[in-house]
């Protein structure tokens, strides 16, 4: 779950700009209108000392029962914490803690994000960046009172685990409202920012796992 929930900060109508292959076929070909925008949202997120989100995961599998998660991800500098109900995840910088709530365990590891394939939250501003996608503005819709424009990703590489995803920027605030990954099994990953507050202090404490707190917690250390 944390791998694919830092893969979506960072999809399937078949009039999408990403059905044409052969036109969008590098990272080089990406919308530079799309571009200016993320820059934007990028810039407003970075200008923040520190970023509270609550946010709700819907996951559709097929022949599943769509499933609701409820989280928090607050992050201040490099450090973050990650709340969700079955886990959380603790980053004080270098020490990475996955607490698993229903087996009251958790597990130690030196963070590496890079060796893993994964992203910090923090990576996901720069995402546009890399070369993995070819990205471009699409639709631009109403959704909540919000006026919304739709930025689609096209991952590059075959083995890629989503066919796209689907990136909601609210254009009079510059803050993303929404994130949509389609799998290639016809699996449906949305995540809504449903509240972000900014600038709050966060004493360094917060973002450590202290297992005093967990009574009977089984710690498994792989550093």
């Amino acid at each position: 779950m944390r791998e694919l929930f830092f893969s979506l900060l960072f999809l399937a109508a078949a009039c999408s700009v990403f059905g044409q292959q052969n036109t969008l076929s590098k990272a080089s070909d990406s919308d530079p209108a799309a571009k200016a925008l993320l820059q934007k949202v990028r810039t407003k997120y970075e200008a923040y000392k520190s970023v509270e989100a609550d946010f709700s995961l819907t996951i559709k599998i097929p022949e599943q029962a769509e499933e609701v998660q409820k989280g928090k991800l607050v992050q201040q500098g490099n450090q973050y914490r990650l709340d969700f109900t079955a886990q959380s995840i603790f980053f004080d910088g270098v020490t990475l803690w996955l607490y698993l709530k229903s087996l009251n365990e958790v597990q130690i590891t030196d963070a590496d994000f890079e060796a893993e394939g994964m992203l910090s939250p923090k990576d996901l501003l720069t995402i546009y960046e890399k070369d993995d996608y070819v990205y471009a503005l699409t639709s631009r819709i109403q959704e909540g009172g919000r006026n919304l424009q739709q930025i689609e990703f096209k991952p590059l590489q075959k083995d890629f685990e989503y066919n796209k995803l689907r990136v909601s920027v609210d254009i009079n605030t510059n803050e993303v409202i929404k994130i949509e990954a389609f799998g290639k099994d016809a699996s449906r990953y949305t995540l809504k920012i449903d509240k972000i507050t900014s600038n709050k202090v966060f004493p360094t404490s917060y973002f450590k796992f202290e297992p005093k707190n967990y009574p009977g917690v089984y710690v498994e250390d792989l550093r």
